[in-house]
């Protein structure tokens, strides 16, 4: 039997969609078309800011809406255009900075907002931003305007180190957490993650979480996999995503979010 079809599907992109070598599969990009096609909500929920949204609008054309910068922004990829933007102060952002590089020393910071990167002049610019000019601001230019994000690269520390260091540091001031990347830790605004920018969305939709599946392989993905009503975890997952899902599916590189999209909305190729 076909289980119901949800009224909003929501997936992680990095990790959950698309492959290890990069790519999106035209089986992925014809499945998730099926979703609009049938009147339901089409929602990507993503660590990355807007700038980093352009493959993803190749492969799906103007389609869905985008959760980015892990509940900072909201998307539209329909318009083109940031809709909705929950950032961090600036005395916030001071003061998550002094806190960093008082437990961890050597590291650089940088913002990141919708279209660009600004760091200080430690911060190492990672594979993501290897065509990106990171501008290089002292720390009253750097930290004096809002943000979305603050992130933090260490010279030798692992994301799981630093994470270690940085959320008792940050805790009450920031939400600090990893996505795996490279040496990497990231702050945003507190209260604001996945999930809680996942429920306002559908809130304003008249949509339960019951309507919700959604699909993640992070534990920055855990918030939103927790408040839908049905979760999914690609079996590439991380292990505290395995066991909390309510279902694993096949990995990414095997087109497990296309499967059981497919299985949701059947014959609307």
């Amino acid at each position: 039997m076909s289980p119901s079809a949800p009224r909003l599907v929501a997936t992680d992109l990095d990790g959950t969609i698309v492959r290890s070598d990069g790519s999106i599969s035209a089986r992925t990009v014809a499945a998730l078309a099926r979703v609009e096609r049938a009147g339901a909500r089409l929602v990507f929920v993503t660590g990355r800011p807007p700038r980093l949204m352009g493959d993803i609008v190749s492969a799906f054309g103007h389609r869905g809406l985008a959760i980015c910068s892990n509940g900072a922004l909201i998307y539209d990829l329909h318009s083109g255009s940031v809709v909705d933007e929950r950032p961090i102060r600036p005395s916030e952002l001071a003061e998550a900075a002094r806190r960093l590089r008082e437990v961890a020393p050597g590291i650089g910071l940088a913002v990141e907002y919708a279209d660009e990167l600004a760091g200080d002049d430690r911060y190492q610019a990672g594979a993501w931003d290897a065509d990106v000019t990171v501008q290089r601001l002292d720390d009253a230019k750097l930290l004096g305007r809002p943000a979305p994000k603050l992130i933090g690269r260490h010279p030798t520390l692992s994301a799981d180190e630093l994470l270690a260091l940085a959320a008792p540091a940050l805790d009450g001031l920031v939400t600090a957490y990893h996505t795996n990347g490279e040496r990497l830790v990231e702050a945003i605004c507190l209260g604001v993650n996945k999930a809680a920018a996942l429920a306002e969305l559908s809130w304003r939709q008249g949509i339960t979480p019951a309507e919700v599946a959604a699909f993640g392989d992070m534990p920055n993905d855990l918030p939103m996999l927790d408040w839908a009503g049905t979760s999914y975890a690609v079996a590439n997952a991380h292990p505290a995503v395995l066991a909390a899902v309510d279902r694993v599916i096949p990995a990414n590189d095997e087109d497990g979010v296309a499967g059981i999209v497919e299985l949701l909305f059947p014959g609307r190729s």
